[in-house]
């Protein structure tokens, strides 16, 4: 019982902090061209 006196708040950090990396990650605009990869790389520019 009281390792999850430790476990529970370790746990909601991570959660947080994953939480924040996706946030941060839609706010700079990773997600903003999701096919442009997918057709940049049949692109033939020789």
């Amino acid at each position: 019982m009281s390792g999850l006196i430790l476990l529970i708040p370790i746990a909601i950090g991570m959660g947080l902090v994953a939480l924040a990396a996706f946030l941060w990650a839609l706010r700079t605009g990773q997600y903003e061209d999701l096919e442009g990869a997918s057709y940049r790389i049949l692109d033939d520019e020789d």
